[in-house]
């Protein structure tokens, strides 16, 4: 064979062999720190213990949901790390924990860290270092800031919407109200209060009769449920986490204070809140929502709500049914698992963030009908829709038209 001729025969052997694995050529596996062909680390910080520990078993239901993914093969092949650690809801611990995540474990990023200080105490040095605070637990308005904050998302629908939601109820139903409100003392109780400032217009100044703000750090709030009693309001804006809140709900009662009562979404689980504080002390409550109840009857038969039921038998059998914190560790961890899907092979934190800035009409399986999930590169709320509901008997009842949460919505 002569020189051309074996260099035309090499030429050609090359095309071929180009053509065969050329597939696998341009889509090449890229990863960022935590990715292996076999594992994804994913780091979780959460309250544990301290007074926000009720909210706890939402962790502990994502790592009993990754268990089950892991068991189902991964995803694309590779299991879930859920590296999960207390903070006990102080936003100094957190930092401590999110550096010893990013820096000692290695995360590939930083999923469903819970509450407002916590997760502003973190959110500059997680933009820093570039590593995505993805789908935090935490309605406050500042998740949703793409262009200041592009590693940071939030999930749920945020605070301030939801309470002009409530301001707008409160307008139909007590139009010459005297509210009272009592919130927590940080921009968790300071986003739901400006809301419904807002919403109240003009009208807030004279409506809003009392700002009574709480220390996380208090062992009881009785004290300011007298003082709103005592100055006659006729409408209670219960802005509490799951431990006050039920305390809020007991002390009313037991000091015959019947106002239109108006609870934050993070508090309505029947199992964490209404329960301990008596069903009978909860009648009439006015709160929002955006997932199924497991206790409304109305989901028995839904497939949604089957899913569930079967997640619970089978992976968390320790889960209590009655506490809605469970349904929202649930189908916040099938956000997550949907992100890492689209990122196929491209496990990028730049890519975890294109791809949890791209999510298209998502439903996870428990959100309540006609509600879906969906980010753009300048919109980082998933959820921006609610339904507002009242508690009767032993459950929530859902009534009136789905409201959009939406800023200016």
């Amino acid at each position: 064979m002569s020189f051309v001729a074996r260099r035309v025969a090499a030429f050609s052997t090359a095309l071929i062999m180009l053509a065969a694995f050329g597939g696998s050529a341009f889509a090449q596996k890229k990863y960022d720190t935590g990715v292996t062909d076999t594992e994804i680390k994913i780091g979780n910080i959460m309250p544990y213990s301290g007074p926000a520990s009720a909210y706890g078993v939402i962790g502990r239901t994502e790592a009993a949901y990754f268990r089950r993914i892991n068991a189902e093969g991964g995803i694309n092949g590779r299991k879930i790390n859920f590296i999960s650690y207390d903070d006990a809801y102080s936003p100094p611990k957190a930092v401590e924990q999110a550096r010893k995540l990013v820096e000692s474990d290695e995360v590939l990023l930083i999923f469903g860290p819970l509450g407002t200080p916590s997760n502003t105490a973190i959110q500059k040095y997680m933009n820093a270092k570039k590593v995505p605070q993805l789908f935090v637990q935490t309605g406050a308005t500042k998740w949703n800031d793409p262009q200041n904050f592009p590693w940071t998302v939030g999930w749920q629908p945020n605070y301030q919407s939801e309470a002009r939601i409530y301001a707008k109820y409160i307008l139909k139903e007590k139009p010459n109200a005297r509210i009272a409100v009592l919130y927590q003392n940080d921009d968790y109780g300071k986003d739901y209060l400006k809301g419904l400032k807002d919403g109240l217009g003009d009208k807030a100044a004279s409506m809003i009769i009392a700002e009574d703000a709480y220390e996380v750090a208090e062992p009881t709030i009785d004290s300011h449920v007298v003082k709103m009693k005592s100055l006659n309001a006729d409408v209670f804006f219960d802005i509490a986490g799951p431990k006050f809140a039920a305390q809020a709900i007991k002390k009313a009662s037991e000091i015959s204070w019947k106002p239109l009562h108006i609870l934050n979404s993070v508090s309505t689980s029947i199992g964490a809140v209404i329960k301990p504080a008596g069903f009978e002390n909860a009648q009439d409550i006015v709160s929002a929502a955006y997932l199924m109840d497991a206790l409304d009857p109305q989901w028995k038969d839904d497939p949604g709500m089957k899913a569930f039921d079967g997640f619970l038998a089978k992976d968390f059998p320790e889960g209590n049914r009655a506490d809605s914190l469970v349904v929202t560790g649930f189908n916040v961890a099938q956000t997550l698992v949907q992100v890492l899907k689209q990122c196929g092979d491209n496990l990028t934190r730049e890519n975890v963030m294109k791809q949890a800035a791209n999510l298209k009409d998502f439903r996870t399986t428990n959100l309540l009908p006609g509600i879906k999930i969906n980010t753009s590169p300048i919109d980082f709320a998933p959820i921006e829709q609610v339904q507002l509901r009242k508690f009767k008997g032993d459950k929530w009842e859902l009534f009136g038209p789905m409201l959009s949460s939406e800023i200016g919505g």
